[in-house]
Protein backbone atom coordinates (compact mmCIF):
# COMPACT_ATOMS: atom_id res chain seq x y z
CA UNK A 1 0.00 0.00 0.00
CA UNK A 2 1.40 3.23 -0.71
CA UNK A 3 1.29 5.94 1.81
CA UNK A 4 0.47 8.99 0.35
CA UNK A 5 0.81 13.05 1.81
CA UNK A 6 -1.35 15.68 0.31
CA UNK A 7 0.10 19.12 0.29
CA UNK A 8 -2.57 21.57 0.00
CA UNK A 9 -4.94 19.05 1.44
CA UNK A 10 -7.60 22.03 2.70
CA UNK A 11 -7.85 23.35 -0.97
CA UNK A 12 -10.52 22.27 -3.58
CA UNK A 13 -7.59 20.05 -5.96
CA UNK A 14 -6.63 18.66 -2.46
CA UNK A 15 -10.03 17.35 -2.18
CA UNK A 16 -9.90 16.02 -5.38
CA UNK A 17 -6.90 14.07 -4.48
CA UNK A 18 -7.85 12.76 -1.57
CA UNK A 19 -11.29 11.37 -3.21
CA UNK A 20 -8.92 9.86 -6.10
CA UNK A 21 -6.81 8.48 -3.17
CA UNK A 22 -9.90 6.64 -2.02
CA UNK A 23 -11.03 5.18 -5.41
CA UNK A 24 -7.42 3.90 -6.20
CA UNK A 25 -6.66 -0.01 -5.56
CA UNK A 26 -3.14 0.15 -3.78
CA UNK A 27 -3.16 3.77 -2.20
CA UNK A 28 -4.20 5.36 0.91
CA UNK A 29 -4.35 8.55 2.32
CA UNK A 30 -0.97 8.92 5.01
CA UNK A 31 -1.90 12.63 6.01
CA UNK A 32 -2.79 16.06 4.36
CA UNK A 33 -0.32 19.19 5.36
CA UNK A 34 -2.00 22.72 4.85
CA UNK A 35 -1.42 25.92 6.89
CA UNK A 36 -5.22 26.20 6.28
CA UNK A 37 -6.46 22.93 8.13
CA UNK A 38 -8.53 24.09 11.19
CA UNK A 39 -9.02 20.53 12.66
CA UNK A 40 -12.31 20.15 11.26
CA UNK A 41 -11.06 17.81 8.72
CA UNK A 42 -12.25 14.00 8.17
CA UNK A 43 -8.35 12.94 8.09
CA UNK A 44 -5.20 13.77 9.87
CA UNK A 45 -3.99 17.08 8.64
CA UNK A 46 -1.04 19.09 9.72
CA UNK A 47 -0.55 22.65 9.62
CA UNK A 48 3.22 22.39 8.63
CA UNK A 49 5.46 19.13 8.00
CA UNK A 50 7.63 19.84 11.17
CA UNK A 51 4.36 18.15 12.83
CA UNK A 52 4.11 15.27 10.77
CA UNK A 53 4.39 11.64 12.68
CA UNK A 54 5.65 9.56 10.29
CA UNK A 55 7.04 8.67 7.08
CA UNK A 56 4.94 8.73 3.95
CA UNK A 57 6.02 7.01 0.62
CA UNK A 58 5.34 10.02 -1.73
CA UNK A 59 3.75 13.71 -1.57
CA UNK A 60 1.68 14.94 -4.18
CA UNK A 61 1.64 18.73 -4.05
CA UNK A 62 -1.07 21.19 -4.96
CA UNK A 63 -0.49 24.49 -3.21
CA UNK A 64 0.98 27.90 -4.02
CA UNK A 65 4.56 27.95 -5.68
CA UNK A 66 5.99 30.29 -2.73
CA UNK A 67 5.30 27.01 -0.87
CA UNK A 68 7.35 24.95 -2.88
CA UNK A 69 10.60 25.40 -1.44
CA UNK A 70 9.42 24.14 1.91
CA UNK A 71 8.01 20.68 0.04
CA UNK A 72 11.05 20.10 -1.53
CA UNK A 73 13.31 20.95 1.82
CA UNK A 74 11.02 18.22 3.88
CA UNK A 75 10.67 16.24 0.86
CA UNK A 76 14.76 15.59 0.41
CA UNK A 77 15.19 15.53 4.20
CA UNK A 78 13.20 12.66 4.25
CA UNK A 79 13.55 10.76 1.52
CA UNK A 80 10.28 10.60 -0.01
CA UNK A 81 9.43 11.19 -3.80
CA UNK A 82 7.25 14.29 -4.77
CA UNK A 83 4.82 14.84 -7.53
CA UNK A 84 5.14 18.63 -7.96
CA UNK A 85 1.52 20.02 -9.72
CA UNK A 86 1.65 23.60 -8.53
CA UNK A 87 1.87 26.08 -11.36
CA UNK A 88 3.75 29.82 -11.93
CA UNK A 89 6.62 28.50 -10.51
CA UNK A 90 10.13 31.47 -10.37
CA UNK A 91 13.01 30.39 -12.09
CA UNK A 92 14.16 29.87 -8.15
CA UNK A 93 11.54 27.74 -7.75
CA UNK A 94 12.45 25.76 -10.69
CA UNK A 95 16.34 25.81 -10.21
CA UNK A 96 15.01 24.43 -6.45
CA UNK A 97 13.21 21.43 -7.87
CA UNK A 98 16.56 20.25 -10.26
CA UNK A 99 18.49 20.42 -7.11
CA UNK A 100 16.06 18.24 -5.19
CA UNK A 101 15.69 15.41 -8.36
CA UNK A 102 19.80 15.53 -8.01
CA UNK A 103 18.96 13.31 -4.25
CA UNK A 104 15.12 12.49 -4.87
CA UNK A 105 12.50 11.34 -7.53
CA UNK A 106 10.83 14.44 -8.43
CA UNK A 107 7.62 14.64 -10.72
CA UNK A 108 6.91 17.91 -12.61
CA UNK A 109 3.78 18.58 -14.56
CA UNK A 110 2.17 21.99 -15.36
CA UNK A 111 -0.93 20.19 -15.88
CA UNK A 112 -1.72 16.85 -14.80
CA UNK A 113 -4.17 15.86 -17.70
CA UNK A 114 -2.82 13.38 -20.31
CA UNK A 115 -4.78 14.99 -23.04
CA UNK A 116 -2.96 18.06 -22.16
CA UNK A 117 0.62 16.13 -22.80
CA UNK A 118 -0.98 14.76 -25.67
CA UNK A 119 -1.74 18.32 -26.94
CA UNK A 120 1.87 18.99 -26.47
CA UNK A 121 3.35 16.85 -28.73
CA UNK A 122 0.75 17.12 -31.25
CA UNK A 123 1.86 20.90 -31.11
CA UNK A 124 5.07 20.39 -31.22
CA UNK A 125 4.82 18.09 -34.34
CA UNK A 126 2.27 20.83 -36.06
CA UNK A 127 4.73 23.30 -35.43
CA UNK A 128 7.50 21.36 -37.25
CA UNK A 129 5.35 20.42 -40.12
CA UNK A 130 4.19 23.96 -40.64
CA UNK A 131 7.68 25.92 -39.98
CA UNK A 132 6.33 29.32 -42.07
CA UNK A 133 3.22 29.17 -40.19
CA UNK A 134 2.24 31.92 -37.69
CA UNK A 135 1.43 30.39 -34.10
CA UNK A 136 -0.98 31.42 -31.22
CA UNK A 137 -2.00 29.94 -27.81
CA UNK A 138 -5.13 31.04 -25.73
CA UNK A 139 -6.49 29.39 -22.95
CA UNK A 140 -9.39 30.21 -20.70
CA UNK A 141 -9.95 29.65 -16.91
CA UNK A 142 -12.24 30.32 -14.05
CA UNK A 143 -12.50 34.11 -12.78
CA UNK A 144 -10.60 33.56 -9.99
CA UNK A 145 -7.47 31.84 -11.04
CA UNK A 146 -3.81 34.19 -10.06
CA UNK A 147 -1.59 33.23 -12.51
CA UNK A 148 -1.90 34.02 -16.39
CA UNK A 149 -1.10 32.80 -18.74
CA UNK A 150 -1.78 29.29 -17.53
CA UNK A 151 1.23 26.87 -16.47
CA UNK A 152 -0.39 25.21 -19.29
CA UNK A 153 -0.03 27.44 -21.88
CA UNK A 154 3.76 27.90 -21.16
CA UNK A 155 3.95 24.25 -21.37
CA UNK A 156 2.54 24.12 -24.64
CA UNK A 157 4.66 27.23 -26.02
CA UNK A 158 7.82 25.43 -24.43
CA UNK A 159 7.07 22.29 -26.66
CA UNK A 160 6.72 24.47 -29.54
CA UNK A 161 9.94 26.28 -29.17
CA UNK A 162 11.92 22.80 -29.06
CA UNK A 163 11.25 22.78 -32.70
CA UNK A 164 10.94 26.43 -33.22
CA UNK A 165 14.64 27.64 -31.19
CA UNK A 166 14.28 31.58 -32.16
CA UNK A 167 10.71 31.67 -30.91
CA UNK A 168 9.86 34.65 -28.93
CA UNK A 169 7.00 34.68 -26.15
CA UNK A 170 4.59 37.60 -26.66
CA UNK A 171 1.45 37.66 -23.85
CA UNK A 172 -1.31 39.69 -25.35
CA UNK A 173 -1.02 42.54 -27.76
CA UNK A 174 -1.37 46.07 -27.56
CA UNK A 175 -0.56 49.64 -29.11
CA UNK A 176 2.01 48.98 -31.87
CA UNK A 177 2.19 45.51 -32.43
CA UNK A 178 2.99 44.11 -36.12
CA UNK A 179 3.19 40.29 -35.48
CA UNK A 180 6.97 38.89 -35.77
CA UNK A 181 7.24 36.24 -37.73
CA UNK A 182 8.76 34.55 -34.81
CA UNK A 183 6.72 35.23 -32.20
CA UNK A 184 4.34 32.68 -30.14
CA UNK A 185 1.56 34.95 -28.95
CA UNK A 186 0.06 33.48 -25.01
CA UNK A 187 -3.09 35.10 -24.61
CA UNK A 188 -5.29 34.71 -21.30
CA UNK A 189 -8.75 34.79 -20.77
CA UNK A 190 -10.35 34.54 -17.35
CA UNK A 191 -14.64 33.76 -16.96
CA UNK A 192 -16.66 32.60 -14.65
CA UNK A 193 -15.69 28.88 -13.54
CA UNK A 194 -14.07 27.75 -16.65
CA UNK A 195 -11.96 24.67 -15.27
CA UNK A 196 -9.63 25.04 -18.16
CA UNK A 197 -9.38 25.59 -22.40
CA UNK A 198 -6.39 25.32 -24.47
CA UNK A 199 -6.28 26.14 -28.23
CA UNK A 200 -3.13 26.16 -30.12
CA UNK A 201 -3.60 27.90 -33.77
CA UNK A 202 -1.15 26.93 -36.67
CA UNK A 203 -2.14 29.51 -39.08
CA UNK A 204 -0.08 29.89 -42.64
CA UNK A 205 -1.86 31.86 -45.97
CA UNK A 206 -4.06 29.43 -47.17
CA UNK A 207 -5.10 26.91 -44.35
CA UNK A 208 -5.67 27.00 -40.54
CA UNK A 209 -5.01 24.00 -37.89
CA UNK A 210 -6.47 24.40 -34.62
CA UNK A 211 -6.04 22.06 -32.10
CA UNK A 212 -7.89 22.20 -28.69
CA UNK A 213 -8.28 20.11 -25.18
CA UNK A 214 -10.98 20.95 -22.65
CA UNK A 215 -11.31 20.28 -19.41
CA UNK A 216 -14.47 19.36 -17.77
CA UNK A 217 -13.79 18.53 -14.01
CA UNK A 218 -11.22 19.07 -11.74
CA UNK A 219 -11.05 15.48 -11.03
CA UNK A 220 -8.99 15.03 -14.33
CA UNK A 221 -5.96 16.85 -12.69
CA UNK A 222 -6.15 14.36 -9.80
CA UNK A 223 -6.45 11.58 -11.27
CA UNK A 224 -3.33 12.30 -13.78
CA UNK A 225 -1.74 13.46 -10.16
CA UNK A 226 -1.73 9.62 -8.90
CA UNK A 227 -1.06 7.81 -11.87
CA UNK A 228 1.86 9.61 -11.61
CA UNK A 229 2.89 8.79 -8.06
CA UNK A 230 2.09 5.38 -8.91
CA UNK A 231 5.03 5.87 -11.84
CA UNK A 232 7.03 7.98 -9.49
CA UNK A 233 7.43 5.25 -6.54
CA UNK A 234 9.30 3.12 -8.77
CA UNK A 235 11.88 5.69 -10.01
CA UNK A 236 15.69 6.71 -9.11
CA UNK A 237 16.06 10.03 -8.25
CA UNK A 238 15.91 12.28 -11.13
CA UNK A 239 13.20 15.06 -12.39
CA UNK A 240 10.60 13.03 -14.62
CA UNK A 241 7.37 14.52 -17.03
CA UNK A 242 4.43 13.34 -18.37
CA UNK A 243 6.98 12.37 -21.33
CA UNK A 244 8.63 9.88 -18.89
CA UNK A 245 5.32 8.43 -17.43
CA UNK A 246 4.22 7.74 -21.16
CA UNK A 247 7.33 6.47 -22.78
CA UNK A 248 7.13 3.78 -19.49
Amino acid sequence: MIKVLVHGAAGKMGGHVIEALKKSEGMELFCGVDHMANGDEAFTCYKSFDKVEGKPDVIIDFSFHTLVKGVLDYAVSAGVPVVIATTALTDDEKNAVSIAANKIPVFLAYNMSFGIALLCDFAKKAAAAFPDADIEIVEAHHNRKVDAPSGTAVMLANSIKEVRPDAEYVYGRGGDAKRKPNEIGIHALRMANIVGEHEVYITTDSQQLVLRHNAFDRSLFADGAVKATSFLVTQGAGLYTMRDMFKS
